[in-house]
């Protein structure tokens, strides 16, 4: 059986937003057993120019269900007007991003394959690419890149994860 579009981009950012909000729970968890406050861990970062929490929430979102809002319209402006500011917020957003992926047919997906997909920033076109191209090489990537950076300034912040967190519930032969 061969392998489609939608098989390799969709299904697999809903398994890593499944992980994520089960690092979301856990960064909570960890910060209410420690009476911290939440910002120690909400406002974190790996490095000063890197993105904190909720920034990278809102990238997954974007990189994930948003991006099938944009590429019918052949263009791909990146929104990060409403970034989550709270644990809930960012629970909230995953779900969004989870009930929105839900909702995306294998045909919707296959119909922007060989289309021509800009990716436009400050109202300037940077990059095209075919559709397919768009998803694999430039927006799967970059989701993959915000889950990971999320899972990793959790665990730089001492939360105990393992990388069966990251991942989610694989999607095991039944």
């Amino acid at each position: 059986m061969a392998i489609t579009l939608y098989d390799t981009f969709v299904p697999s950012c809903q398994q890593i937003l499944g992980g994520l909000s089960g690092l979301i729970d856990k960064g909570e968890a960890h910060v209410k057993e420690r009476a911290l406050e939440d910002s120690e861990l909400i406002d974190a970062t790996l490095a000063e120019t890197m993105w904190t929490l909720p920034w990278h929430v809102r990238a997954c979102w974007v990189h994930g269900a948003y991006t099938f809002d944009q590429l019918p319209t052949g263009e791909f402006t990146p929104d990060f007007t409403d970034v989550p500011a709270s644990w809930d917020a960012m629970r909230a957003m995953v779900d969004d991003a989870q009930s929105r992926l839900a909702q995306v047919t294998a045909d919707q997906v296959e119909a922007i394959a060989d289309k021509t997909v800009a990716f436009v920033l400050g109202g300037k076109r940077l990059m095209e690419f075919s559709g397919q191209d768009f998803l694999l090489s430039f927006n799967q990537p970059n989701f993959y890149f915000h889950a990971t950076t999320f899972y990793d300034i959790l665990r730089h912040k001492g939360v105990a994860l393992g990388k069966r967190d990251f991942m989610g519930a694989p999607r095991l032969r039944t």
